[in-house]
């Protein structure tokens, strides 16, 4: 529909900013997690980019009680920031995460409180549904998330990316679907959002029945990450760059991008066309539109637009 007007839109703009080695290795080496926070490191590295780095290097980014709370926090807040358009999110220290902390996590989830057998496992289900919500919150949040992978991924650290919108990973990431080797099936999320991630249900049950190593070069092939770069510090750069790119554009237009594909995903065709038309009745009232055609007929970069706060 927006055809006629917008002719242009489809030129593609070269990068007109690349961060700075120095801004890079700043979101690869934080000092500290970032209060209030115990297991995260918030940082703004580039105007209208929030950087969530997972924070327990001595601990390899194991997922420890207190993540799973800090998390949803995290991306609560993030939601409702104005001032963020695009989240990137790494690990601190040698890998990615080494997924759950099952020396800190062992009490809560095997010995769960009741008097009876039904009570145990109500409060058992109401665990695990909280824990799930620690990656759903990411689904959820409006502002697209670009998640940037380092070594090991394990276990929890495949429930999180699968969540996340944009993967990238280096040379020497790998990734593991690790329950069924400590006796459970994965419920937080990678049984349920990898399928659709990758989209070979034979790969799939390959990966979550196994619990073998995927390396980047396959994970790249099945579409798992989309790009893979040689080291961290090259990988951190192309994810801000890439941020940038996205914190450029409409926000009106990103973010109600990334709610459309995630409804049309759990939706057939038909509906997803049905939410897109009644979703655009009120979201084309915006000035974004009208800027953004006339910038692309006038072959200006959209980085050039000073789009309102959303």
């Amino acid at each position: 529909m927006l055809s006629v007007i917008v002719r242009s839109t489809l030129t593609k703009y070269r990068s007109l900013w690349v961060p700075s080695q120095s801004v890079v290795r700043a979101m690869s080496s934080s000092a500290a997690p970032t209060s209030p926070y115990t297991t995260l490191a918030i940082s703004h590295p580039a105007e209208s980019v929030t950087h969530v780095e997972l924070h327990r290097p001595e601990k390899r980014n194991a997922m420890n009680k207190a993540f799973w709370s800090e998390m949803v926090d995290c991306f609560n807040e993030i939601a409702g920031d104005p001032d963020c358009r695009v989240v990137v999110v790494s690990g601190a220290g040698k890998i990615f995460t080494a997924g759950i902390d099952l020396m800190d996590m062992a009490s809560d989830v095997l010995q769960p409180q009741g008097d009876d057998t039904a009570r145990v496992s109500w409060n058992l289900r109401q665990k695990i549904a909280k824990y799930q919500e620690t990656f759903s919150v990411i689904e959820k949040c409006p502002k697209p998330v670009v998640v940037a992978v380092h070594g090991a991924c394990v276990g929890g650290g495949v429930d999180l990316i699968t969540a996340c919108d944009i993967r990238l990973c280096t040379q020497d990431a790998w990734f593991q679907v690790k329950e069924v080797d400590i006796g459970l099936a994965a419920d937080v999320g990678t049984l349920q959002r990898l399928p659709k991630v990758i989209g070979s249900s034979s790969l799939v049950n390959d990966l979550a029945l196994t619990a073998r190593k995927m390396y980047a070069d396959e994970a790249k092939s099945s579409g798992l990450v989309s790009r893979v770069f040689a080291d961290k510090e090259a990988m951190m750069a192309g994810a801000l760059e890439m941020a940038d790119e996205i914190a450029a554009r409409s926000p009106v237009a990103v973010q109600g991008t990334k709610i459309n594909l995630i409804y049309a995903r759990d939706h057939s065709v038909a509906e997803g066309l049905d939410y897109m038309a009644t979703w655009n009745m009120s979201m084309l009232q915006t000035q974004d539109v009208m800027k953004s055609a006339q910038a692309a007929m006038e072959k200006k970069s959209p980085k050039t637009i000073a789009f309102s706060k959303l």
